[in-house]
């Protein structure tokens, strides 16, 4: 399990307003909240070079503000430059306690020594018993796994499959220039993946805001997820 930290500490550093606001949702409490940061390089303007530059930035201010996992999602990245962007971000972090997962290529995760894996749980994919087994077949170091579920089914699967942490999703409904891109589930039903996944934990994602996160965490939540949550486009 990833070791977790309070959303909201006291620091010497100067922080960047983005993150003050995040701590200050919290401040009042000092809550244990995991974040869990998916990259997205495609949010940043430019060439490919200056947009994976700029990803590099990011993860290096995630790792200097305490994000706990990050999630190399560039599916559209050929296998080299993938890794080499992977390796990139895990000298980026060194020495924090930030760790990479990378979102489904084990491979690539293997090669590179990344901290894991995230699945997914589409039917006939590669699944947490089975990537551990590659693992230990390998000799590595059993790998930090997180799936993606969208249903109470799903989450009950990748419980009984050893899974670290499940991203339970979409929470909320999704809008991009003021276009519904998918409908929230709803609270109730986190609630009701909290429940049936313990004692694995479960991270909301989709729609999650600064604003909504309180009511993750009371739904039973131990962190939150996202692509937009945590990006800074002025990196």
């Amino acid at each position: 399990m990833p070791p977790s930290y309070p959303l909201a500490t006291s620091t010497k550093r100067r922080t960047p307003s983005c993150y003050q606001s995040r701590r200050a949702l919290l401040a009042t409490t000092l809550i244990v909240v995991i974040r869990y940061a998916i990259t997205s390089r495609a949010l940043f303007p430019g060439t490919e070079v200056q947009q994976q530059a700029a990803l590099l930035r990011q993860t290096a201010l995630w790792a200097a503000n305490g994000i706990d996992i990050i999630q190399l999602r560039e599916k559209d990245l050929p296998t080299a430059e993938l890794a080499i962007l992977a390796r990139n971000i895990l000298r980026t972090i060194e020495g924090t306690h930030t760790q990479l997962l990378i979102n489904t290529r084990f491979d690539v995760a293997m090669a590179i020594c990344a901290h894991g894996v995230h699945l997914t749980s589409t039917p006939g994919e590669l699944n947490p018993l089975q990537l551990r087994h590659l693992y230990s077949k390998a000799r590595l170091r059993q790998p930090l796994i997180t799936v993606s579920c969208h249903s109470i089914a799903e989450v009950e699967q990748a419980r009984s499959q050893h899974t670290d942490a499940i991203l339970f999703a979409p929470v909320f409904e999704k809008s991009i220039a003021g276009q519904t891109i998918h409908a929230g589930i709803g609270l109730d039903r986190l609630r009701e993946a909290c429940a049936a996944a313990a004692p694995v934990p479960v991270y909301a994602l989709g729609g999650v805001t600064p604003e909504n996160t309180q009511a993750c965490l009371e739904a039973g939540a131990s962190g939150v997820a996202g692509i937009r949550l945590f990006h800074n486009p002025g990196i």
